[in-house]
């Protein structure tokens, strides 16, 4: 578009003009803070009143939810495959003639490391155990055949189904603002739908509902990693397990992440990401070499296949004959949560995937973080469940107590005490990094998206959200647990799954405009990109 329509745009907006809060859209701004301040007020006064609204909201849309997120996450990963095996799967993230910013090894890496974090560290182990003791998919339990329908269950909640969702957010933000020239944040994707109107009150819900939901999602991933130190350094030192010192927790790698802020120390941080790489390497490492290495291998691709094999059964299963609650706890919670963490993976995978086409992107994006969690699940579950099924158990009996005794147990029956003390040390290591990383990184997303994609917003606003995190894990934490922060995460989730089913139809009806070059039968020369030579395409 001309230079005077970009002007005529960026004055429509309601960005802050001068100040520590310059470049933050005020609209945006305030319709967030309100919505999560009436949360921390609410939470804060009336934790008991705060904990059984969510509860019943849950319970209430947990029905409608059981079909409503199944068929939701089902379309998004048939979209992504279409778009890396239709006619746009050579159009570029970038300029027709654009390379990868990063290259092939250094992509994968970072992709790696966005497929770890402190939520598979918390539910690798505890999640398969669980659904050893009972699952719709068997009517058997503790036999050889609950553990492989166990292992695929959990593969279904960490696999394609939940990355299919991050892929498609980002690949809709890198496509629009490194494609079309737009801002890296929600409202661009809504462009060719409501045009100019993206710069006004459209955009303005767009953004405060993927605020919302990305709070919510952080905050959750953060009490979960509060609840799992907890235990390590109760395994450890013997630091005895309750609310007051999970919220000590939580306030320490709350000021933790806000003195990376403030000080600017952005490298530490990123030597912290690699620290993370290395550390899981090491840990997957104990798993495979002290745990038991042939039963493991071979349970592995034994659940793979069985995954595969049961894939479009899970994908459509809405336990429409059924009343146990499992499909609101697990398979419900599971896609509330992906989809309220999509803005902050979304933008972080979005950040380094300029240049890709949507092919290699999609191939990528949905492939490597998949498998790596499958081998990191297939290395802790499957030696839990090995114990469970051959050894002395107990781990079932610790995960029905408290679900993060599940990686200490399981840890314990594997090898001696000086590599029992070292493990969980590296293990309880390993969560403390993923919590400062997660929380400095998503007060970053969550600013970005107020600063309408500004990759560095001010610094004074990142630091009161990230206290305002911390305090509203802390509440919702206090305000009954893990259950809680659920309840919360699901339906915090239910906002940003319609603004994402938008950014779909925005990105399909951009993509009409794209040239395609002809189908592989067809073609009677070499292959070459259709687009090159033309003018780059950029909008408002």
């Amino acid at each position: 578009m001309s230079t005077q329509k970009v002007s005529e745009q960026k004055q429509a907006t309601t960005s802050i003009a001068r100040g520590p809060f310059r470049g933050l859209n005020l609209a945006v701004t305030t319709v967030a803070c309100v919505l999560v301040g009436i949360w921390m007020v609410l939470g804060g006064l009336w934790t008991e009143t705060a904990n059984r609204v969510l509860t019943a909201a849950r319970s209430a849309v947990g029905p409608t939810l059981e079909w409503y997120y199944v068929v939701l996450v089902t379309f998004l990963l048939a979209v992504i495959i279409w778009l890396a095996t239709g006619r746009y799967r050579n159009v570029r993230l970038g300029r027709d003639d654009e390379r990868p910013e990063f290259g092939l090894p250094s992509w994968i890496a970072m992709l790696f490391a966005a497929g770890t974090g402190v939520g598979l560290i918390f539910w690798s182990i505890a999640e398969p155990v669980s659904h050893l003791q009972g699952n719709p998919f068997t009517s058997t339990t503790g036999t050889p055949e609950a553990a492989v329908a166990a292992m695929r269950l959990t593969f279904f909640h960490w696999g394609l189904h939940g990355w299919a969702i991050f892929a498609t957010v980002a690949l809709i933000l890198a496509y629009f603002s490194y494609r079309k020239g737009l801002p890296l944040t929600i409202r661009s994707a809504l462009y060719p739908l409501f045009g100019n109107r993206i710069h006004g009150w459209v955009g303005n819900v767009a953004d405060s509902l993927s605020v919302f939901g990305t709070v919510f999602g952080v905050a959750t991933t953060l009490g979960l990693g509060a609840t799992q130190m907890n235990t390590g350094l109760n395994q450890l030192i013997g630091l005895e397990v309750s609310l007051s010192h999970q919220l000590i927790i939580i306030a320490v790698v709350t000021c933790l992440a806000t003195l990376s802020v403030v000080s600017g120390v952005r490298r530490g941080v990123r030597w912290l990401s690699i620290g993370n790489l290395w550390l899981s390497v090491f840990l997957l490492s104990f798993f495979l070499l002290f745990g038991p290495t042939a039963y493991l291998l071979n349970f592995l691709v034994q659940s793979t296949g069985s995954y595969v094999q049961h894939l479009p059964e899970m994908s459509l299963w809405t336990n429409v004959t059924g009343d146990s609650g499992w499909q609101q706890d697990w398979t419900v919670f599971y896609w509330g949560w992906w989809l309220a963490w999509a803005p902050f993976v979304g933008m972080f995978i979005a950040r380094i995937s300029r240049g890709r086409t949507l092919s290699e992107f999609v191939f990528g994006v949905l492939l490597v973080p998949t498998l790596f969690s499958f081998v990191w699940i297939g290395l802790f579950g499957g030696s839990a469940i090995h114990n469970e099924l051959f050894g002395t158990g107990g781990i079932a009996s610790a995960v029905q107590n408290d679900v993060t005794l599940a990686l200490y147990r399981t840890i314990e029956v594997i090898s001696a005490d000086w590599i029992t003390t070292g493990a969980s040390a590296l293990a309880t290591l390993l969560i403390a990094t993923y919590f400062i990383t997660s929380a400095d990184s998503g007060t970053l997303v969550i600013t970005t998206i107020l600063a309408e994609g500004n990759p560095e917003p001010p610094i004074l606003p990142r630091v009161i959200w990230g206290l305002g995190v911390g305090t509203l894990t802390g509440i919702l934490l206090a305000g009954g647990g893990v259950p809680t922060l659920q309840s919360a995460v699901v339906m915090a989730g239910i906002p940003f799954s319609i603004v994402i089913l938008m950014m779909v139809a925005g990105l399909i009806k951009a993509l009409r405009m794209e040239e395609f070059g002809p189908r592989q039968p067809l073609k009677s020369r070499l292959s070459r990109e259709p687009w090159t030579g033309r003018d780059e395409q950029t909008w408002g």
